[in-house]
């Protein structure tokens, strides 16, 4: 328990340094975490090198130290500062990394500093793999069969008695680095050598490639009240790192036995561990059964904290950071919607869409191919009533000149079979010449295990398109099929080309036409039904007319 009145300075670990893994990505968790702070009349102090965001900006924290996020620097700075506590997980792992190295330094102990929020013995059971299996094996969760090792000849030893293929990651390391998969021995040493470059243990472990990759936000505050503010499927299979994957908020695929079942456990998982605050856990479905693993939990604010918080409305970082100072869940306002308490689970009607965004095309020599090490340098988020616009408008958003998932420049592939079997940054685009191609849903799983689901949803996309393609001129388009365009996200740029793709006008002056078009049938549909309703829209009809 954490006595408020008796916390006057508190020491945050930033963001840390521009690089993949780090940065921007956790800048949202900090700021947020300050504010909160900071609301408390706290005085904070925050060491982060990183001057390209925006919690160093003026007025978010009280001091600033633009210095490395490591043990050495920021024993300099607590012995300056003296802050009565610190905070380690919005920072991502470096900041996480730098907080247990200093708690097992005794520095924490030596200058009196409190730990807020997840006790540092729980951050250590969820980064150390040995005891996060022996944790989760205390209350019958399963773990992937896994192995730690510090030696290439153990990591030899652990992968014949797993049975190849198998996963080697690095532990204690940012954006899966050093992770790959491997089906020989070969591939195991070459991997392992690159892994223990980055950290003194590698996990080996047994591959479940193809499973399904699920992830729950979780919140706990001090009393053991937990909430679960929002769950994430993976469009890619495991076997693709979280950033490199399109993630879609809530879930789609699941069955509302799965939902709960993972939800239980994710709830039953964090109670165990003892974390205050929020965490991610994150699991593999088998696809054809109820059969999971635990893949890890992270103990801090993540990347996926960032999409979640936007998606839901529900400021994920802002309330971790109050649960630190000892507040129960009961007595905080979502900030966000200044109505709903922070108790409250939220519950969207929508689909959000989050989409990686890669610029692998400034580097020579780089592999497109993607897998479990973290390439993306940024991402995209879009919203939308249906799977279909929503993914429509986050294509539009990615920076690579594409206007959706249709409709776009030409893509040269020499082998579909080979670029949907090994997927890379331009996989979603090979899936719609696949399409066009006349590869059916069924094949395209067998080639990229994605669920029919999402599949069968980009497939009805292709299906309008090529409805919108069959006209020759726009007065043949009919306001059913129009309203099904917009609905499934096609931009009036999408729309013209398609019927103008034959022609020779000005793709310019073909929006603009469209858009007319768009905006007359909006008002007839409009009119009609204030007509048939006695001046009331209906939300039916509502819905369909503002989607036009």
């Amino acid at each position: 328990m954490i006595d408020k009145s008796k916390i006057k300075k508190v020491l945050l670990l930033g963001s840390g340094a521009l690089k993949i893994g780090e940065a921007g990505e956790f800048d949202y968790s900090g700021s947020q975490a300050l504010k909160a702070i900071r609301e408390e009349g706290i005085k904070t102090v925050l060491v982060n090198p990183n001057i390209a965001t925006v919690q160093t900006s003026d007025g978010i924290a009280d001091e600033i130290y633009f210095l490395p996020v490591t043990p050495f620097f920021v024993e300099k700075v607590i012995a300056k500062e003296r802050p009565d506590g610190i905070l380690l997980s919005f920072g991502g792992q470096t900041a996480l990394n730098c907080g247990v190295q200093l708690y097992k330094n005794g520095i924490f102990e030596k200058y009196g500093v409190q730990v807020l929020g997840t006790p540092v013995q729980a951050i250590i059971d969820t980064e150390d793999r040995e005891l996060f299996v022996q944790k989760l094996d205390e209350i019958d969760v399963k773990t992937i069969s896994s192995h730690a090792v510090e030696n290439i000849e153990a990591a030899r030893k652990a992968a014949s008695e797993l049975g190849y293929p198998v996963i080697v990651r690095a532990a204690y390391a940012l954006g899966g680095l050093g992770s790959g998969f491997c089906d020989n021995e070969e591939e195991l040493n070459e991997l392992c050598r690159k892994a223990f470059s980055f950290s003194p243990q590698v996990l080996v472990e047994k591959s479940l490639k193809g499973w399904k990759e699920i992830e729950y936000e979780v919140v706990r505050d001090c009393h053991d009240n937990c909430i679960t503010v929002c769950n994430m499927e993976n469009f890619d299979p495991l076997g693709i790192h979280t950033g490199e994957s399109i993630v879609i908020a809530p879930s789609q695929t699941l069955t509302n036995s799965e939902y709960h079942k993972l939800r239980e456990l994710a709830i039953r998982i964090i109670r165990h561990i003892g974390i205050v605050g929020e965490c991610n856990v994150q699991y593999a479905l088998d696809p054809y059964s109820e059969d999971y693993r635990v893949i890890e939990v992270n103990a801090r604010l993540s990347r996926s904290s960032a999409l979640a918080s936007k998606a839901t409305g529900y400021p994920l970082a802002f309330v971790a950071a109050k649960l630190g100072l000892g507040y129960g869940l009961y007595e905080l306002k979502n900030s966000v919607t200044q109505t709903t308490p922070a108790f409250f689970e939220p519950a969207l009607d929508y689909v959000v869409c989050k989409i990686p965004r890669w610029d692998l095309g400034k580097f020579h020599g780089v592999s497109r191919q993607l897998g479990s090490s973290m390439k993306s340098v940024g991402e995209v988020m879009a919203i939308g009533r249906s799977f279909e616009e929503a993914i429509q408008k986050g294509l539009r958003m990615i920076g690579q000149g594409m206007h959706g998932f249709v409709e776009n420049k030409e893509l040269v592939i020499r082998d579909i079979d080979k670029a949907l079997h090994e997927p890379t940054d331009t996989r979603i685009f090979v899936i719609s010449k696949a399409f066009r191609q006349r590869y059916t849903v069924d094949q395209i799983h067998e080639l990229t295990k994605i669920d029919r689901w999402f599949l069968q949803r980009l497939h009805n996309i292709i299906n309008t398109a090529e409805a919108l393609e069959s006209l020759t001129r726009l007065d043949e388009l009919q306001p059913d099929l129009l309203l099904k365009a917009k609905q499934q996200g096609f931009s009036d740029f999408q729309i013209a080309r398609a019927i103008y793709k034959k022609a020779r006008n000005s793709m310019e002056k073909a929006v603009l036409e469209v858009r007319s078009r768009r905006k007359k049938v909006r008002y007839c549909a409009g009119s009609q039904t204030n007509r048939h309703s006695g001046g009331r829209v209906s939300g039916g009809d509502k819905l369909s007319v503002s989607n036009l």
